[in-house]
């Protein structure tokens, strides 16, 4: 029987040979980059295998305006409030939109009959999180952390199984609090042992390990990319449980949709082999064996587990938990994929747990080959993300994923699979004749790049519980920054400074909440690989620096003067990261104007960081915060506000302005 896998893994590029790379502009993404002062990323299998240009990425933020340096409590993780209750999911109060961002190179969407692109694509959205922890980088290989290391994590494979002890040693010598960690210790310990799934193509592909997930097609050699498993990197949807959890399937037909939510990990439980340790040692994090027959023959019992949004514990028995609940989740009674449970080792038993909503699938957006800019409508391709609801109301710590995989049509992406690899359709650099007298022309074609996944991933943020004063039918807009020091060469791949999204619209009566984050080390400087090296901006080199100001209209570059700046009138402030009460228009109007540095205009208000009390601001921001923690606000009037940033809107050079429409409340 053919195997199910992931059309676009394992079909034609035309294009190779190039770097058909994914950056995500919004949140910022990584690409493997934590702190560096140079253009070019340190190391490029830090974390995960993106398939990216060196250059390509945002550095982890600063909390202040010093480098974070060796201290993780000092880098500044962005955070967000969690959606209400999904009872409201069809129309958009309750919701909380995350507008998530980037370019990808060689196109996407728009792939009709009657007008087809260059290439078949798909954009896949994931997410993981965990209960946030209190300290900010524990020493362990489970805990979500952005390190303070460039250096990868380690790994050290035993030649063959042994006692439950010499696991944790090795997992506890492998894992190292100053080494970024997405995926845990145990999952790829896993993939290492597991047998891949010999049903796939791999064209001429020889693996060098025949029996390991950790080598396909893309990655013969298995070579490791921080605790990635290849397999699972390669292909979706997966056919193996797995820490991430479905947001979006962008695809390059909406025909596929119906297929993508009935395969989504979110929907369908997944099996895995289970074996014990001896001596009633626990459970085994890892099997050899990929699916029952395997299993069974190697003493195990093959288990099919569900993905969850989390437990929910206070349900104990499954007719408690699957009572309707009021609250627009789906509650579920049975074997949970608890990730904790497998790294301590302990078998998972019957529970009670929150499912994931169904992934959303649609069309993807349209952009054109070659490129790494705008859509057809002229801003940034995007998909607003409903973050998740939480009904522990534990803040978690995540992170967010996005792969981007491109193919042709050049044979048939359904019915080419291993029985195909013999007689491969695609081989290296194939000679082609034209009919012109037996003279060959020579492709150029990698066959493990034809059929190709691109990825990037954001730095660790938070959800937390919606605050005091913020409703459970809120509904919430995410208004950030994207970019990075430098001209619009210096900083390629990556942008120059906008906000993101750069012309939000929202119903009157709608929270805002304004939050950005930036580097003190976006210096660009050597190695600069195939780029200019250099930053180009306005204050102190190697710094971000961002501030809101309202401007009269979108052409003009000076802002406002204070006394005519109306957007903050009427505004309700549904929360500020200072806790500070009753801020005036004018107290709103400054906290934006420097970045967080004040934090209202009266010592009366809020003491030492009052305008007439703290030491002044440099005025181009050199001593404010490069994040922001941020201030939601709630706007009660109509009307079109444009805003702008004096440090980084530079006439001819960069242009840094938004503008946020509140539309008559139609609810």
């Amino acid at each position: 029987m053919k195997l199910v896998f992931f059309v676009v893994a394992i079909v034609a590029s035309l294009l190779a040979l190039s770097s058909a790379d994914m950056y995500m502009q919004n949140p910022r993404g990584s690409n493997n980059r934590l702190n560096e002062n140079s253009a070019n990323r340190r190391t490029a299998n830090r974390m995960f295998d993106s398939q990216n240009n060196n250059r390509g990425g945002y550095n982890v933020g600063d909390r202040t305006d010093k480098k974070a340096g060796n201290d993780q409590a000092k880098q500044y993780r962005m955070n967000y409030f969690q959606s209400g209750t999904y009872l409201t999911q069809v129309a958009p109060n309750g919701r909380t939109e995350l507008t998530v961002e980037w370019t990808n190179q060689h196109g996407c969407g728009g792939n009709e009959d009657t007008d087809p692109h260059k290439q078949n694509c798909n954009i896949v959205l994931q997410y993981m999180c965990q209960d946030n922890s209190s300290d900010f980088a524990p020493d362990d290989g489970i805990t979500i952390r952005a390190g303070s290391s460039t250096a990868r994590s380690d790994y050290s494979r035993l030649s063959s199984a042994s006692l439950k002890q010499a696991f944790i040693n090795r997992r506890n010598s492998n894992t190292r609090a100053d080494r970024g960690l997405n995926e845990p210790w145990v999952t790829y310990d896993d993939c290492t042992r597991r047998e891949r799934n010999k049903g796939l193509f791999t064209a001429t592909q020889q693996m060098a390990n025949k029996n390991a997930a950790i080598n396909t097609r893309q990655n013969r050699n298995g070579n490791r990319n921080g605790y990635e498993c290849p397999e699972e990197r390669d292909y979706y949807p997966y056919w193996h449980p797995t820490v991430w959890t479905d947001i979006a399937i962008l695809a390059q037909n909406e025909s596929l949709c119906s297929y993508y939510s009935a395969e989504s990990f979110n929907s369908r439980a997944k099996g895995t082999c289970v074996e014990q340790f001896a001596n009633n040692g626990g459970r085994k994090h890892f099997s050899e064996a990929n699916n029952p027959a395997a299993c069974a023959a190697a003493n195990g019992v093959w288990t099919e587990y569900q993905s969850m949004l989390e437990l929910a514990p206070q349900f104990t028995t499954p007719a408690a938990c699957t009572a309707d609940h009021q609250d627009g989740l789906t509650y579920a009674w049975g074997l949970p994929y608890d990730i904790v449970k497998i790294n301590a080792f302990e078998n998972i038993v019957p529970a009670c747990f929150v499912r994931p909503p169904p992934v959303d699938c649609e069309a993807a957006p349209w952009s054109r080959s070659n490129h790494l800019g705008n859509g057809k409508d002229g801003v940034q391709l995007n998909y607003k993300w409903t973050l998740p609801y939480f009904p522990s109301m534990n803040s978690k710590r995540c992170i967010l994923r996005i792969r981007y995989n491109i193919s042709t049509d050049d044979y048939d992406p359904y019915d080419t699979d291993a029985t195909n690899n013999a007689q491969s359709p695609v081989q290296e650099n194939p000679l082609v004749q034209v009919g012109a007298a037996g003279q060959d022309l020579r492709l150029a074609i990698n066959t493990a790049q034809f059929g190709r996944t691109f990825q990037d991933r954001g730095h660790p943020f938070t959800i937390s519980p919606r605050p005091t004063g913020v409703s459970n039918t809120d509904h919430i807009t995410n208004l950030n920054v994207r970019g990075k020091r430098g001209n619009i060469v210096q900083t390629f791949p990556a942008t120059e400074y906008d906000y993101a999204p750069s012309r939000p619209k929202i119903e009157q009566g709608d929270l805002v909440h304004i939050q950005w984050t930036g580097s003190n080390s976006h210096n660009n400087g050597a190695p600069g690989g195939d780029g200019q090296t250099g930053d180009a901006g306005e204050g102190t080199g190697g710094t971000d620096r961002h501030n809101l100001l309202q401007s009269g209209n979108p052409d003009e570059n000076f802002p406002l003067p204070i006394e005519k700046v109306t957007m903050f009138d009427g505004v309700t402030v549904g929360w500020v990261a200072s806790g500070i009460d009753n801020l005036s228009a004018a107290d709103i109007a400054v906290i934006l104007a420097s970045a967080g540095y004040y934090q209202c205009m009266e010592t009366t208000k809020c003491g030492a960081e009052a305008v007439d009390t703290k030491a002044q601001l440099q005025n181009q921001l050199n001593n404010a915060p490069a994040s922001f923690e941020g201030i939601m606000l709630r706007f009660n009037t109509p009307g079109t506000y444009y805003y702008l940033c004096t440090r980084n809107n530079n006439f001819t050079n960069r242009s840094q302005k938004g503008r946020l429409t509140v539309v008559a409340n139609t609810k």
